[in-house]
């Protein structure tokens, strides 16, 4: 969740590469625990990248228990049976290694890079955590203070730092994305130790992971050190629960008013939109990367520009695995009141849905997807990321190599048709985030 809007802003086109050229080749396969396994062979640089993705976010949580996919991304960083207490990080950075994970509403993503001949010590240590966590009450308080500290700093004491927090509780009635992966202080105070090993025992299973390893490394032996760490580890035995609600469709336009510790009016829009991966999903994320990316994009143009009207502004999807949303945002100039930013940034949509999309901006559209998906993938960490991400997702580790082609399907037509179809007033959360003047 961290830094997604103002990190969008600052993307910008570059010509465009020739993406189909590349071909990333992996191999993979199962092991008898249910554990699946990416490998990818690259020996350009002397370094490997090993990552665990376990499917597993804030949406698989009690709605009384809200933050423990977050919790645990911290708690298993505190060692295991075999690593002692705080060596688990630096373990790695002694070794010239970098180690870090993040949490989202649908997965929890370990990682790390090392030099390659300390490939075997890396999977050494993610089949630890894997098995013998250490889920105690000293790592319990420890971690406790550290999520509180987060959320303090992070949300509550950053500027607009609570915006994604007040868009998902109030877009979403009933799914569980109505709660961020943060999630909230109490409960994890409230929880006993019982409870944390529950939910490790439940989801932080081979049957429930994906480790997918790339980099300088030879293939076999890598399945030989995979099967000495990782196929001892027994298969969790218990019921793994994917949720199945579906947020009943929205009929008419939410507005809410949010006061918080900022300077400016933010003003945003949020609308439902269907999960990643079908086609109107493309459509939709073309039409957002149109209205916000790059100088000359439609938002930046004419509302920060030309009309001076915000500071910033800008439009984005996150991508989930169950049906999301597509959000655009402006912080308003000084001066500007909330109503004339809303008009501004919604004439936008407007000519998005009157007057349609030229060619011009469509071909702008794919150059920057073809840069994306070569910067993405000039990593080997990011090549990792990616094979986990299809195959948990999509359930096709190959669209690393093909998701490209469904982009540069789209045609303008899909396009507006997406657009018409669910970027409408009844679909939408009109979230006006307001200076306080009693927290300033």
């Amino acid at each position: 969740m961290r830094k997604i809007i103002f990190s969008l802003l600052t993307l910008t086109a570059i010509q465009s590469v020739n993406a189909q050229s590349v071909n990333i080749k992996f191999t993979e396969y199962d092991l008898p625990n249910g554990l699946h396994v990416i490998l990818h062979e690259d020996h350009t640089i002397p370094t490997v990248a090993i990552s665990v993705l376990y499917h597993v976010g804030s949406k698989n949580e009690d709605p009384t228990r809200t933050g423990f996919a977050h919790f645990f991304e911290h708690l298993l960083f505190e060692g295991s049976e075999n690593i002692e207490r705080g060596e688990y990080m630096k373990l790695i950075q002694n070794n010239g290694g970098v180690i870090n994970a993040n949490t989202t509403f649908d997965r929890t993503f370990y990682f790390e890079t090392l030099p390659s001949n300390k490939l075997e010590q890396g999977l050494w240590m993610e089949s630890e955590r894997m098995l013998h966590a250490k889920i105690d009450d000293i790592g319990l308080e420890t971690q406790r203070k550290v999520v509180k500290e987060e959320k303090k700093q992070r949300y509550e004491n950053t500027p607009y730092g609570r915006l994604l927090e007040q868009i998902f509780k109030n877009a979403y009635t009933k799914h569980p994305y109505q709660w961020t992966p943060i999630g909230e202080a109490q409960y994890i105070d409230q929880a006993s130790l019982p409870e944390f090993m529950d939910f490790y025992k439940t989801f932080y299973v081979p049957n429930n992971a994906t480790l997918s390893v790339g980099g300088d490394l030879n293939v076999a032996q890598a399945k030989a050190w995979i099967e000495k760490y990782f196929g001892g580890i027994p298969k969790g035995t218990k019921t793994i629960p994917r949720p199945n609600i579906v947020e009943p469709a929205q009929t008419e336009e939410k507005r809410v008013t949010f006061y918080d510790k900022v300077q400016l009016p933010a003003v945003v829009f949020a609308y439902h939109t269907p999960a990643q991966g079908t086609p109107e999903a493309y459509a939709l994320e073309m039409v957002s990367k149109i209205l916000s990316q790059g100088k000359s994009s439609r938002l930046q143009k004419q509302v920060v520009d030309v009309q001076q009207k915000a500071v910033a502004a800008g439009a984005f999807n996150l991508p989930s695995e169950d049906p999301g949303l597509a959000m655009m945002f402006g912080i308003g100039n000084m001066g500007v009141t909330p109503e004339d930013l809303e008009k501004s940034m919604n004439d936008e949509v407007e000519k998005i849905l009157k007057d349609g999309i030229s060619a011009e901006e469509l071909q702008k559209c794919k150059n920057q997807l073809e840069n994306e998906f070569i910067s993405q993938n000039q990593r080997v960490l990011g090549i990792v990321e990616n094979l986990a991400n299809y195959h948990v997702y999509y359930g096709d580790a190959n669209l690393i190599n093909k998701e490209l082609d469904r982009y540069m399907k789209v045609t303008t037509n899909d396009m507006m048709a997406a657009a018409k179809k669910y970027f409408t007033k009844s679909n939408r959360l009109v979230l006006y985030y307001l200076p306080d003047s009693r927290k300033n």
